[in-house]
């Protein structure tokens, strides 16, 4: 599993540039070494008997599994792992038996198995194994060797079985994952050294690496078969503790939802994933079979809209509206970030108004939204203090009626909408919505831009602060420090719910910073995490 770790880190920026798809999640490689991260964790903390390390990784796969990617190559590891701690040893035989075990395992964890995938190229080595078997393999180098051809061979045929592939002339990068592990096997067995990742032409983008050259990775598979549609926007991660019978009507109310759904677990405990339009629903569906804990939301279309998002929050003002049925009661928020624009979208929210810190509309582009609207009573999320004033004039100038929850940031908006309901009024969603927005602490984290003096003393241009509603809490040298200095500020014995989310310049390894963090500090404590993609502040915190 070290070993496996290793290489996955080694190669893991190559297979995240190999990237088909226009608006994919495509961090394969960081998904699957990730879960590597925190089965590596698990195993160092088991005895060491093979059961003890078996369990380990079982375990440790299915709490770490990060992405579509992730979430199946747990599934293959727990296959694998349950089988040789059945054996109590590993011989060819049994690591014959394993492959098959993890290759059914995988194709039972995704709703519609799609072919050129990892899900191929594990079940091409398991039956080489078994072949392998047959003829007499003599030991388990010559066994995982033979696994690495017949491997090879069937991700260079998937272009063949996928067309996204063959037309981007690459090849699967989850089936490359996985080969990775071949090689981290035969490296532990007989001390070769692990491959080095070949070299990428980094002008050349997503789909940087071909088919043909001398190196088995390619794209991820895709979030959908239909060449000419938009696909899912949205990434939904969480474990749910429900009765394994519940499974099935669990993941029938998710095939209604969604696609590239992996729901892997049992003994109660299972790892969800889901590609939909709908958060909303994915979560309720999670929670009508069972408790969703540590829900994690991201948006597929960052990755193509993060340069055009910042352009259009540059231009405060710009409204976007959602076409819906009717309601009594319209919500009109302000934003900034196309991620927390559509988890807006999501709770409700019939138009966003381009705005916040540095870009604040006016209250023309407030009557505007309101005009554009088929509602006679709107709701009004300024969420920022200095926006609060302009959208408490909107009411005298236009004709409808219109009320303003004085939220004063986005973490104060999210929370505001779980209490929205467009089929009651104006003013009962006001009082609904404002008690809400008042019961969550907030905090975000921004740089300093000049030298100044605080309160808290002298503070350098470049350094990071953690503010909270009464100012300035935290000053810190890096954006993960001052995001975990202003949570041990914020959060304390009564709190059940921590709600992140990153902005544009958060790094993959600051939001794992945080999220552990939170993890060791307040396990007690139910996280969700958002992209936000909003600039100047990496992070918004919601305490509930």
């Amino acid at each position: 599993m070290e070993r496996y770790r290793d290489v996955l880190g080694m190669h893991r920026d190559v297979i995240n540039q190999l990237n088909v798809y226009p608006v994919p999640d495509g961090d394969t490689g960081t998904n699957m070494a990730l879960t590597l991260e925190t089965v590596v964790a698990e195993v160092t903390g088991a005895g060491e008997g093979m059961a003890e390390v078996c369990h380990a990784i079982s375990h440790g796969s299915l709490m770490g599994a990060r992405g579509n990617s992730g979430v199946i190559l747990s599934q293959i590891l727990r296959g694998l792992a349950d089988t040789v701690a059945a054996a109590g040893h590993m011989d060819p035989h049994v690591l014959a038996g394993a492959l098959k075990q993890a290759s059914a395992a995988a194709d039972e964890a995704v709703s519609t198995p799609v072919e050129g995938t990892i899900l191929t190229v594990v079940r091409d080595v398991a039956t080489a194994a078994s072949e392998a078997i047959e003829v007499g393999v003599d030991g388990l180098v010559q066994m995982v060797e033979e696994c690495q051809r017949a491997g090879r061979a069937s991700l260079d045929r998937t272009p063949e079985l996928l067309p996204q592939l063959a037309r981007a002339n690459v090849v699967d990068a989850g089936g490359a994952g996985f080969l990775l592990f071949l090689d981290a096997l035969i490296t532990a067995m007989d001390g070769r050294p692990l491959p080095d990742p070949p070299p990428v032409d980094p002008t050349a983008g997503v789909g940087a690496a071909v088919a043909g050259a001398d190196y088995p990775h390619g794209a991820d598979h895709p979030h959908h078969s239909d060449d000419e549609g938009d696909g899912t926007r949205y990434e939904v991660m969480f474990f749910l503790e429900t009765d394994d019978d519940r499974i099935g009507d669990f993941r029938s109310a998710w095939e209604a939802l969604g696609d590239s759904i992996v729901v892997v677990g049992g003994d109660g405990l299972w790892n969800c994933h889901i590609h939909s339009n709908d958060i909303g629903a994915s979560i309720e569906a999670g929670i009508g079979v069972g408790r969703p804990f540590e829900i994690r939301v991201t948006d597929l279309f960052e990755q193509v809209e993060h340069i055009e998002s910042m352009a259009e929050a540059e231009i405060g003002g710009t409204v976007t509206t959602v076409a819906g049925e009717p309601v009594r009661t319209a919500v009109v928020a302000v934003s900034v970030g196309t991620g927390v624009r559509r988890i807006f979208e999501s709770l409700g929210v019939r138009a966003v108004i381009a705005g916040g810190q540095t870009m604040n509309p006016s209250t023309e582009h407030f009557v505007q939204a309101v005009e554009q609207l088929d509602a006679s009573e709107i709701v009004l999320l300024p969420n920022n203090k200095n926006i609060v004033p302009v959208a408490e004039r909107v009411d005298e100038c236009t004709g409808a009626t219109v009320r303003v929850v004085p939220t004063r940031g986005i973490a104060e908006g999210l929370a505001a909408l779980m209490a929205y309901d467009p089929s009651a009024d104006a003013e009962q969603n006001l009082s609904a919505m404002a008690e809400a927005a008042a019961d969550v602490v907030t905090g975000e984290i921004t740089q300093a831009v000049r030298e100044t003096e605080s309160e808290m003393g002298p503070i350098a241009a470049g350094q990071w602060l953690g503010l909270d509603r009464s100012g300035l809490r935290v000053v810190a040298p890096s954006a993960a420090q001052a995001a975990t200095g202003l949570l041990d500020e914020l959060i304390d014995d009564s709190h059940e719910l921590v709600t992140v989310i990153s902005g544009a310049d958060a790094t993959t390894a600051e939001v794992d910073e945080v999220a552990a963090w939170l993890a060791e500090r307040h396990p007690a404590v139910e996280v969700e995490i958002h992209e936000g993609n909003q600039p100047l502040y990496p992070f918004y915190f919601g305490v509930e």
